[in-house]
């Protein structure tokens, strides 16, 4: 077996072996990223000597028995928006420039404690801003599957490296379904942890209030093992909760029997593609059929998810973003007079289009005269959704739904029509707002051979019901070990 079509799971279980060794895992991806990017444009930064030299030591601690972690020797990729230290971290922008952070954040500190390897950062929409990958400053990421598609975003490259074997597993971000969406657009498995649970200390912010780290990954027993290493309370971050975590990854049984899965009318209703409907359906039938009981429910506030979100997501921006101004680090204007001007000079020519209209909205929602018209009625819309949420979870174990509207569009059609590309996320934002885990999971292609993805969302802190669900239906099915052939 060729070590790119390896989970991060059976590469360590490999090392630890002896099949295989840390460098040709290392080299492997090198490799990959060498024969396919240019055609994928996945990598905005690949730290080629600092992973080979990395793969040197974890190979040492490993055969000396320090290391015994399930992810040890395995190469990882970040997001470019995940701080890491002595290495670019752009956010895909023009405005931070070759900004290297002086710390790691605390997700790369702990996976380099459990001995994964960094290989590089991946692509994304400028600042997390967009559905696309299409709005990053180093270009467009491509989708493995069809090349003139876009990938999803904003953690486009996240999911089109681990599609097209130019990564093992990797870290996104997910504000408004990043992470789940551009998932299902490449046809791998990515997931959204219950906000808290991840330290977001080093994640650059978008919209501090919804973000939330989470892996992408060839499979659910992946994404769980990554997630028992990044899960935690951290003193760095005082929105981490700390709770009793349980292992996730032994937890994953299949066994799902007697678990109750409601499945939203709303989801189903025009606007949603017959091919993406029938494979959500398809994939119901065999939870269905694994023993679960599916029944049908009813999500009453999908109509005003869309716009709470933007308007939240756009306010949290405009505030997150003051800080890149050109005085402290990255791209600062050469043309101006005085310091406001600098300020004036420097976004303007710093920030992308799809950047500059998110601060606008958010700048607007939260100016005098409109705060309370839109930003704390966004607010109390916010609270009436976790409320229904919280009634649904009464009764169900989880919700399963479509992850986007449609498989992936091409590329340049949803800048032309930004509407469109913000109603993608209408089954997907509603998790951010009420801070629940969501996981996507490939179920199908549809007739022009693109990945249909299939979402489950369960209660807050339920990380095992749903990865468990997720697993129990790739025991059953093979969709997610489909790999496209890069054209």
């Amino acid at each position: 077996m060729e070590i790119t079509t390896m989970t991060a799971l059976e590469i360590a279980r490999a090392i630890k072996n002896k099949e295989i060794t840390c460098a040709d895992a290392v080299n492997a991806v090198l490799n990959a990223i060498d024969a396919t990017d240019g055609k994928i444009n996945a990598y905005i930064t690949v730290c080629r000597e600092q992973a080979l030299q990395k793969a040197e030591e974890i190979q040492n601690k490993i055969d000396s028995g320090e290391l015994t972690s399930p992810l040890a020797g395995v190469p990882i990729s970040i997001k470019d928006n995940i701080c890491t230290k002595g290495v670019k971290t752009s956010c895909a922008s023009k405005i931070l420039g070759d900004f290297s952070p002086v710390y790691n954040a605390t997700v790369v500190e702990k996976l380099e404690a459990a001995g994964a390897i960094v290989i590089g950062k991946l692509n994304m929409d400028e600042f997390a801003m967009g559905s696309t990958s299409e709005t990053s400053f180093y270009g467009a990421t491509l989708n493995p599957w069809d090349t003139s598609k876009v990938p999803g975003g904003s953690s486009g490259g996240s999911a089109a490296a681990v599609a097209s074997g130019e990564a093992v597993c990797a870290l996104g971000s997910d504000t408004g379904g990043s992470i789940r969406q551009p998932a299902s657009y490449c046809g791998v498995t990515g997931f959204k942890p219950t906000y808290g649970t991840v330290s977001r200390f080093g994640l650059i912010a978008y919209a501090s209030s919804l973000d939330q780290i989470g892996p992408v990954a060839k499979d659910v027993a992946d994404c769980a093992a990554i997630m028992d290493v990044i899960r935690g309370k951290d003193v760095a971050d005082g929105t981490s909760l700390d709770v009793e975590y349980p292992e996730y990854l032994t937890s994953l049984t299949g066994d799902i029997k007697g678990m109750k899965i409601g499945v939203p009318t709303e989801c189903f209703n025009e606007g949603l593609d017959p091919q993406v409907s029938a494979k959500v359906k398809e994939a119901a039938e065999v939870l269905r059929s694994l023993g679960a009981v599916v029944e049908e429910i009813s999500l009453p506030f999908l109509d005003y998810v869309i716009p709470a979100y933007y308007i939240i997501a756009a306010a949290e921006a405009s505030s997150n973003l003051s800080r890149f101004d050109g005085v402290k680090y990255g791209f600062r204007s050469s043309n101006y007079d005085g310091l406001t001007d600098l300020y004036n000079a420097t976004r303007s020519e710093g920030f992308g289009d799809e950047v500059k209209k998110r601060i606008l909205l958010g700048t607007f929602v939260l100016s005098s005269g409109y705060y309370d018209a839109y930003y704390r009625k966004a607010l109390k819309v916010k609270s009436i959704i976790k409320d229904h949420f919280d009634r649904i979870f009464a009764d169900y174990d989880l919700i399963l739904s479509p992850v986007t509207p449609t498989t992936a569009p091409e590329i340049g059609k949803s800048l032309s029509d930004p509407l469109k590309m913000y109603l993608s996320d209408v089954y997907t934002v509603s998790a951010n707002i009420a801070g629940l885990p969501g996981l996507s999971v490939p179920c199908g292609f549809d007739n022009n051979g693109m990945p249909v993805g299939l979402q489950l969302l369960g209660q807050r802190l339920s990380e095992t019901t749903v990865l468990n669900a997720g697993y129990a239906y790739q025991q059953a099915t093979e969709f997610h070990k489909a790999r496209p052939e890069v054209k």
